[in-house]
């Protein structure tokens, strides 16, 4: 399940994912079976072909994309999850969700 984000956020990920375009969208995310991961950046792209070739790069394989749906995604989790969106030049994404509650 997906907190944290507003739902003009969602709105536009998916449409950049049907429109063919590879899309970031970070959120909070709660699955037991990740106990010390509390986000995920889902990286969409309605052409397959297209967002397998762009995981590649990353070592990201093929038959990770989740295709359930009409969003096929990437769910990158933990150390991936920092390394490639600190590669995009995205980190900020993850960063909007980490440095929430910290005082500075």
């Amino acid at each position: 399940m997906a907190f944290g984000i507003r739902r003009h956020e969602l709105a536009a990920w998916k449409e950049k994912v049907k429109r063919g375009e590879i899309a970031f969208l970070t959120h909070y995310w709660y699955d037991e079976r990740f106990p010390h991961c509390t986000t995920v950046t889902k990286v969409g792209c309605a052409d397959v072909e297209k967002l397998a070739a762009w995981g590649w790069q990353y070592g990201l394989k093929e038959e990770w994309i989740d295709r359930r749906g009409e969003f096929p995604h990437f769910d990158l989790l933990g150390e991936t999850q920092t390394r490639v969106l600190q590669q995009e030049g995205r980190l900020f994404e993850l960063e909007r969700f980490t440095k929430r509650g910290k005082k500075e």
